[in-house]
């Protein structure tokens, strides 16, 4: 065993350097299917703001709303503003967020498997109760079927993939996540565009067509193994290390077995993890699980996934147009992320974070002057305007799907020790859902309150965190999950938390010893 002393976690620092293994089939298969989980995310992402602004939705549900989009004259920045409109959209996220607090203790007490086939489950029943909807009452119990079903796939994929993963690819495998989701979103734009042409039951088609990742994300969930960790957290050492050697295709994994049982020993000491996460020892995770998140939404991402056909409809595409223009930044943020795939176990989450905020700063501001300036209450953009609107988007989207989009999630997913892994994701998960769903309930009010000055407001918001992340966020490229309480220790803020309860764990750790 490699010398070191007793990390804060009851992990050895020094057993890292002896971890061995590589990235197996078995391991690629399994984070594959893991992953489909973020699809249901991200098709529930494209797939909603396509269907309200088709006519044949709206004359059915939201009457009002249509009946106001016909109005050629109507004020551009607030012809879709109506709450119950948005609430189709937010109801699910608010339904998702009560889910990911109860699918912690599942997925802490029964494993990751049980809440991916949970919520698949969930899924599967809300898209067939979208699809088959005769009534406003059923289309919102579908959508909270659904909200169920991402708060139970949010909490569970990200740490299963992070547990899955060698310590060395561990950014990378993580993104399948959010690769995941960017297809999801890419596929449900391209649905649309196809179903816009069904009349009049192609709305029908768009969100019945949720089911088949969500039958995928059980079945698979049904076949998969139960990651090592959660194996060992709950007692069965023996299969632990069996699935261990299996996804690392070496029968020598000695250091990185101790290191699991060391965490999940402390893990099982550990009655409640929500109030232990509350330990100044444990600041420095909660706050990113708490502000990552947040900037996440707060990037403004979603005013353009949600409401993307809404938003160009708005400026004056016609309604294929404005399919295709969402379609295609569908198509920006799936290739964007392969971008991130391929450079963050090289380049690092700081630098890619840093860059992307840099980057949709200056998108979000041109979109802001153009609409400011060439953008009226009762005028279209003109065509050339209109192509730059576009390709400054298409910019700002790809920015978030290198660097924002999959961080978001990856970075909460990998900081946390294993006593409290589930309650601080499902803590993440909780502030995500929170603020997606507040955007998605306010945005169609904003934006006919502030106009073009919406894109100002996301990007001051954009400014804050990247300067956060600057300052405060520890690269955490390459560093083994349960080592990486060691970051705080030696952060030049963070030190300054966790020092006093370091000292007494370093110190009753070595009398232990």
């Amino acid at each position: 065993m490699a010398g070191g002393g007793i990390g804060s976690i009851g992990v050895n620092k020094g057993r890292a350097e002896n971890y061995n293994g590589k990235l197996t089939l078995y391991v690629i298969i399994a984070c594959i299917v893991a992953a489909v989980g973020g699809s249901l995310f991200g098709y529930d992402i494209g797939i909603s703001g396509g269907v309200t602004s088709m006519d044949e939705f709206l004359r059915r549900f939201f009457y009002s709303v249509y009946l106001k989009k016909q109005h050629v004259h109507e004020d551009n920045y607030c012809k879709y503003n109506n709450q119950v409109l948005a609430a189709f959209t937010s109801s699910l996220y608010m339904a998702g967020l009560v889910a990911s607090l109860v699918a912690s203790p599942i997925t802490r007490n029964y494993g990751r498997r049980a809440s991916i086939i949970c919520g698949g489950i969930s899924f599967f029943i809300g898209a067939v109760l979208n699809a088959a909807a005769v009534n406003l009452g059923m289309l919102l119990s579908g959508r909270i079927m659904l909200g169920v079903g991402i708060g139970f796939g949010n909490q569970a994929v990200p740490l299963y993939l992070s547990e899955m993963a060698p310590a060395h690819l561990r950014g990378c495998l993580n993104m399948m996540f959010q690769l995941a989701t960017t297809l999801g979103i890419f596929t449900a734009n391209m649905i649309n565009y196809g179903t816009s042409k069904l009349h009049p039951w192609g709305w029908r088609l768009s969100l019945g067509l949720a089911a088949a990742p969500a039958f995928v994300m059980t079945v698979g969930g049904m076949l998969l193994p139960e990651t090592p960790n959660s194996l060992i957290e709950q007692g069965n050492k023996t299969k632990g290390r069996h699935v261990l050697e299996r996804i690392r295709g070496t029968e020598n994994v000695d250091a990185e077995f101790e290191d699991m049982v060391d965490a999940s020993e402390l893990a099982r000491s550990v009655k409640h993890p929500f109030r232990n996460i509350l330990k100044r020892r444990n600041r420095p995770q909660l706050i990113m699980a708490i502000l990552m998140p947040t900037f996440q939404i707060l990037t403004g991402i979603n005013i353009i996934l949600f409401y993307a056909p809404v938003l160009f409809q708005s400026m004056g595409f016609k309604r294929a147009a404005s399919l295709y223009s969402s379609a295609l930044t569908g198509a920006v943020l799936a290739s964007s992320t392969l971008l991130s795939m391929a450079t963050v176990d090289r380049w690092g989450r700081r630098v890619l974070l840093i860059t992307g905020g840099i980057q949709m700063i200056i998108c979000q501001v041109i979109v802001a002057i153009i609409l400011g300036l060439k953008f009226g209450s009762d005028k279209e953009l003109s065509r050339g305007y209109s192509i730059i609107v576009v390709v400054f988007i298409c910019l700002f989207v790809a920015a978030f799907g290198y660097s924002w989009g999959p961080l978001g999630w990856t970075v909460p997913s990998e900081i946390f020790p294993l006593e409290t892994r589930s309650a601080g994701q499902s803590i993440t998960v909780t502030v995500s859902l929170f603020f997606t769903f507040a955007i998605a309930q306010s945005f169609l009010s904003l934006l006919c309150a502030m106009r073009f000055g919406i894109f100002l407001f996301f990007s001051c918001w954009i400014a804050v965190m990247t300067i956060f992340i600057y300052l405060f966020l520890p690269e955490t490229k390459g560093v083994p999950i349960e080592e990486m309480m060691c970051l705080w220790e030696k952060h030049w803020f963070w030190k300054k938390i966790v020092s006093e309860d370091q000292q007494v764990k370093n110190t009753n750790g070595l009398n232990h010893a």
